[in-house]
């Protein structure tokens, strides 16, 4: 696992920790299974405070990209499959609102696309 921190980036460090790692994980550079150094030890080797590296873990964890698994470690999830989850779950729930709302199917559709487009810009 590579991760690089610029001190000089916009993004705060523990975005830039979750960030790469979901990235890497996605992209299949760190496969399901795969361990993941522990907070301190990763910490230590990027130069920052182990709260830093485990606010990035405890997002990555509620994004569903990496599991705990107690005295055993921490490893790269299925992320995949949780991250396709959670987004039916949110659409689900984005389509029963607008229904409820009373929004026709062409204007709830028009609404997913500009907040999908403005989240992606």
């Amino acid at each position: 696992m590579t991760l690089k921190i610029r001190m000089d980036d916009s993004a705060a460090p523990y975005e830039q920790v979750r960030a790469q790692i979901s990235e890497q994980a996605r992209a299949g550079t760190l496969p399901v299974g795969h361990k993941l150094p522990t907070v301190r030890g990763l910490a230590e080797e990027l130069g920052l405070a182990a709260n830093t590296v485990a606010k990035a873990y405890r997002a990555l964890e509620a994004d569903g990209v990496i599991e705990t698994r107690g005295r055993n470690g921490t490893f790269v999830a299925a992320a995949g499959d949780a991250a396709a989850r959670e987004a039916a779950l949110a659409a689900q729930g984005f389509a029963e609102r607008v229904r409820r709302l009373g929004l026709s199917e062409d204007a709830a559709l028009a609404a997913a696309r500009d907040a999908l487009r403005a989240a992606y810009a």
